[in-house]
């Protein structure tokens, strides 16, 4: 029996021949980014004519600050002990401590004794003072509490105190005369001070232990000479005639028990023209009431004032 056998159909594309697709327009990148710039822009004219159109309702704009930086100091990354500077440890340093620092290498090096003289400043007649007033208190604390005050006992207690404050007396004097001093004013000012200092010297019962405070007077007693007749030089001695000068002077000399006559001897005849011209020369009495008014600033207000030709 014949059987037929049937064979797929064949599809008919097999049989057409061969096509290409259609080739695609590949777009370069510089294209799209052309048209992507193109579209951009058209979206940003929309939108600034539409931000335009409504300024109302655009919200407000508010700078921001930007933060302000600070230096601040970087701590160190090692932290180590370490010594203080020269003026860190100045600071430190208490009157006592900075004057002993100094005179340890004032003797230690001779050669900068003369540099630090020259500079320091000059010491002035309140500084002065005060280290003569502080002599003085250390003096009076060291009596002994209780007893006679005038006794030898005492005197032994305080003698070296005392010798502290006649020393110191005895070297800051000479500072402020001539001609070390050229201003008399300050001379004057200072020895007025340093004789308050002596009245207040103790009294002893046994004449023997005064004779340090006798000597005091009589170096105080040279040295007032020697200002006022300086004094005397400049201006015929106006400064002494109208500082008080010679009442103070005959207040010292009455405290200190007549020591400082000298002084006062020295005074008046310094002054002695002034004070005997008025009275032994014709008009002088009329010469010393101008004089007077000139000094005090007076002269001439009770003076009528002429108008019209002379």
């Amino acid at each position: 029996m014949n059987s037929l056998v049937a064979t797929p159909p064949v599809p008919p594309h097999f049989y057409e021949s061969p096509r290409f697709s259609p080739s695609r327009i590949m777009s370069t990148p510089s294209s799209s980014y052309t048209s992507r710039k193109r579209k951009a822009d058209d979206d940003g004219h929309d939108h600034d004519g539409r931000m335009s159109a409504s300024p109302t309702n655009s919200p407000a704009f508010t700078p921001r600050q930007l933060p302000s930086f600070r230096n601040i100091k970087r701590s160190r990354p090692n932290v180590s002990g370490r010594p203080l500077s020269l003026p860190r440890l100045l600071e430190t340093l208490d009157t006592d401590a900075l004057r002993t620092v100094v005179r340890t290498m004032c003797e230690r090096h001779p050669q900068l004794a003369d540099e630090v003289a020259h500079t320091s400043p000059r010491p002035s007649v309140s500084s002065t003072l005060q280290v003569l007033r502080n002599y003085q208190a250390a003096l009076q604390s060291s009596f002994p509490l209780g007893g006679n005050t005038e006794s030898d006992y005492a005197y032994n207690r305080v003698r070296q105190p005392l010798t502290n404050l006649l020393e110191a007396l005895s070297d800051f004097t000479p500072n402020f005369l001539p001609p070390n001093e050229s201003q008399p004013s300050v001379s004057l000012s200072y020895l007025d001070g340093a004789t308050d200092i002596i009245h207040a010297l103790p009294r002893w019962s046994t004449p023997q232990n005064n004779l340090e405070r006798d000597s005091a007077y009589d170096e105080m007693g040279k040295a007032w000479v020697l200002v006022i007749r300086e004094a005397a030089k400049r201006g015929g001695g106006i400064q002494l005639q109208y500082g008080g000068w010679d009442q103070k002077l005959a207040k010292h000399n009455q405290t200190s028990g007549g020591k400082l006559q000298g002084a006062v001897n020295e005074l008046g005849s310094s002054l002695g023209w002034m004070s005997d011209s008025p009275a032994h020369s014709p008009g002088g009495s009329d010469m010393g009431s101008i004089r007077e008014q000139l000094f005090s600033g007076t002269y001439g207000l009770n003076t009528p004032v002429k108008v019209g030709p002379w």
